[in-house]
């Protein structure tokens, strides 16, 4: 079976893709990757699936979606060999469903958030109709659908009429998985994304307020970039906080295994960060470093049944210091979460999720003789 997954990222960066692909391949799936090339992409890593990155003229708003999708759909449309397409999130989807309907291919539905509900498109009426639209008009025909997260799953199966699986975004096992020495510098780490709603501007301010002892390490880029490194100096913050830039999944791996505690805040600016279950706080886990994060559903269901993390109500410096000082202060309860940490990674991992990815994939396969 060939499958084409969409995103409308450039690759390099996607971990939860490339986990996805990556099994897929090594189960006998014909897999391929397309993306977007942008002038900054680095070279792709050689990888069991193959990647393709188209190259658009706009970079961003309604144009970009715009020129993407058709861009997609005529490479769908032409591409000699597929039987599936994966698309992910709606900002590929329409691409993904006409091309699948013409061609008479099966199409699944991987949702890595609650599209109509991200900041950057919940305050904004036009836009989000727009793709409110869109989800009304493609999502109940696809009869396959997958998300990151259950209460995510069961929000959207009620709401289109879908029943979307489960496949988390856990990182593969890692062993062994090293317990963090207890001395300064306290090294905190924030990966991902510098956009709005993240808690990094709290996050810069809180260090101001901490004392000395923590160093702050930033790998990720985003829209909020130059207005954060402008902060850190207006707070001169001096080397109490690093901008890595992009880093690469394998060196993001060694500089997670350094941290003392990972940082997984979100503003409650809207219902898809309200019920997230990012990759990162998992990848924390994983490499046996206690999480900051929110008290939201997901997050405080998954500590209630491993203590992994220290959970805050909102994300303002004051709080953000005042869970660092106290966590600094009790080296025993960092230990503690750190042990759990070791504990849930033999729970929270791809090996378990994967098995849901592979039935889900394994019923489109033997539908293959039906069309959607």
């Amino acid at each position: 079976m060939n499958i084409i997954f969409t995103v409308t990222n450039d690759l390099s960066y996607d971990q939860r893709m490339h986990r996805i692909c990556t099994t897929l391949a090594e189960h006998g799936y014909q897999v391929t990757l397309a993306g977007r090339v942008l002038p900054e992409s680095r070279p792709l890593k050689e990888r069991s699936f193959r990647q393709i990155r188209l190259r658009c003229f706009f970079r961003k708003g309604f144009l970009f979606y715009a020129e993407y999708n058709i861009r997609l759909f005529f490479f769908l449309l032409f591409l000699k060999k597929w039987d599936a397409v994966g698309t992910i999130d709606l900002d590929t989807m329409p691409a993904g469903y006409f091309a699948s309907l013409l061609r008479r291919k099966k199409r699944v539905y991987d949702a890595h958030e609650y599209f109509t509900e991200v900041p950057e498109v919940v305050h904004r009426r036009l836009v989000k109709s727009f793709w409110e639209l869109t989800a009304r008009l493609f999502i109940p025909r696809y009869r396959h659908a997958y998300t990151v997260g259950p209460v995510l799953a069961e929000i959207l199966t009620k709401r289109y009429g879908v029943e979307f699986g489960v496949v988390r975004n856990v990182p593969n096992i890692l062993e062994p998985v090293i317990r963090r020495v207890q001395q300064p510098p306290y090294v905190i780490l924030y990966q991902g994304a510098l956009n709005e709603g993240r808690g990094i501007g709290s996050l810069l301010r809180a260090m101001t307020l901490s004392g000395d002892d923590f160093q702050l390490l930033i790998a990720g880029e985003g829209d909020l970039s130059a207005n954060l490194r402008t902060l850190a100096k207006e707070l001169v913050l001096g080397d109490k906080v690093k901008f890595l830039g992009y880093v690469t999944p394998d060196e993001l791996k060694n500089i997670t295994f350094s941290a003392w505690l990972g940082i997984n805040l979100l503003e409650n600016r809207g219902l898809s960060y309200y019920y997230s279950l990012a990759n990162k706080f998992f990848d924390f886990v994983q490499a046996g470093v206690p999480v900051l994060t929110m008290n939201f559903p997901e997050y405080r269901a998954l500590n209630q049944v491993f203590g992994v993390a220290v959970l805050i109500e909102k994300a303002t410096p004051e709080a953000i210091a005042a869970a660092l000082i106290s966590l600094k202060n009790n080296p025993d309860a960092h230990a503690r979460l750190s042990e759990a940490c070791v504990r849930a990674a033999r729970e929270w991992n791809w090996d378990r999720d994967s098995r849901t990815l592979l039935k889900i994939w394994g019923e489109v396969s033997g539908s293959l003789t039906g069309n959607d």
